[in-house]
């Protein structure tokens, strides 16, 4: 048997297939650092939706010195009192509002960490230092806490993105046993009927672990069952209609929009106002930014301001499984 070189070993053991494949994984990787790094290096508040509340001859005075803040980290509207800057934050019209008294030296500061600690805690600095410069002292009430087990309010981020992976690797187990691309509607029909199943089973589990087992998520576990299948089977459906445009790809892709957009989006380890331009602008678009709002609002806002996060995760949810049907037609003619 002739002697072979090294150099046709690995062109033999090193086929093109596999090269590509490499060379993806190391884009996927390098992508994945630029994103994560990109998006949370450097949280600067950015148009903070803010309330003030003030009597009239002294309102539209601070509000004009907020607005002039450097880097316009607030985006502030004069309330007419503290009730309405309360049901504002309550409905997710507004982030904080500082209440200012008249008639003394202390003024007060509305947050709600239930929305994201770290956002609370900026904007609880930013004022603390405006005050000082006024010559006036700050107390800080925190009118949504963050639930006593979740106390960085981080529990609605990682729950989703459960969700979120158990939808991807549903559809990616399904294309490993059957194939990427379904042969025909009906076993595309299948494989959506089976990725409804898994999201089912799984959004239940999760809202039941962060809900009553854990006590780390607060509110309805109904509703929470209902958010988390309808994330599971978008991210899913999603995967399966890539998988039947791409073959295997499609996976690739949906970790470059689930996982490297979608995660450092979401407004999990930071809210969105404390994201750059380019993250803040897509994680409302992307099903973990879209599912970490909605989790929230369920936890902690009376499901107030869900209708946008809902209409996103059901555009996905409805455009994937229309492409996996459509997809599999075309191969079967």
């Amino acid at each position: 048997m002739p002697h072979r070189s090294f150099l046709a070993e690995v062109r033999d053991a090193v086929t093109p297939r596999a090269t590509l494949l490499i060379l993806g994984v190391i884009a996927l990787q390098l992508l994945f650092i630029a994103s994560y790094v990109g998006a949370l290096h450097d949280p600067k508040p950015r148009d903070v939706p803010f309330g003030v509340v003030a009597p009239q001859d002294a309102s539209a005075q601070a509000v004009t010195r907020l607005e002039r803040l450097p880097g316009s980290p607030l985006d502030p509207r004069a309330l007419p009192d503290e009730a309405t800057a309360r049901n504002q934050i309550m409905a997710r019209d507004i982030d904080a509002a500082l209440v200012i008294d008249p008639t003394g030296t202390t003024d007060t500061l509305l947050v709600a960490s239930g929305g994201g600690r770290v956002l609370s805690t900026t904007l609880t600095s930013l004022i603390t230092t405006l005050e000082k410069s006024e010559q006036r002292t700050l107390r800080t009430i925190d009118v949504i806490p963050s639930a006593r087990h979740d106390p960085n309010g981080l529990s609605s981020f990682y729950l989703v993105i459960g969700w979120s992976v158990g939808g991807y690797l549903g559809a990616a187990a399904l294309a490993i046993s059957a194939g990427a691309k379904p042969a025909d509607p009906t076993r595309a029909a299948i494989r959506l009927a089976v990725l409804a199943l898994v999201a089912i089973i799984g959004g239940l589990g999760g809202a039941l672990i962060a809900g009553p087992v854990l006590d780390a998520v607060p509110g309805s576990t109904a509703a929470l069952w209902g958010l988390g299948t309808l994330i599971i089977f978008a991210v899913g459906a999603a995967t399966l209609a890539l998988q039947g445009l791409f073959g295997t790809i499609g996976i690739g892709l949906v970790i470059l929009l689930v996982v490297i957009l979608g995660n450092p989006s979401a407004g999990g380890a930071l809210p969105p106002p404390l994201l750059p331009p380019f993250w803040k602008a897509i994680g409302p678009a992307l099903p973990p930014g879209a599912g970490t709002w909605a989790t929230r609002s369920i936890a902690y806002f009376d499901t107030h301001a869900m209708t946008g996060p809902l209409l996103v995760l059901a555009a996905w949810a409805l455009a994937g499984t229309a492409i996996t049907l459509t997809a599999a037609a075309r191969r079967k003619t």
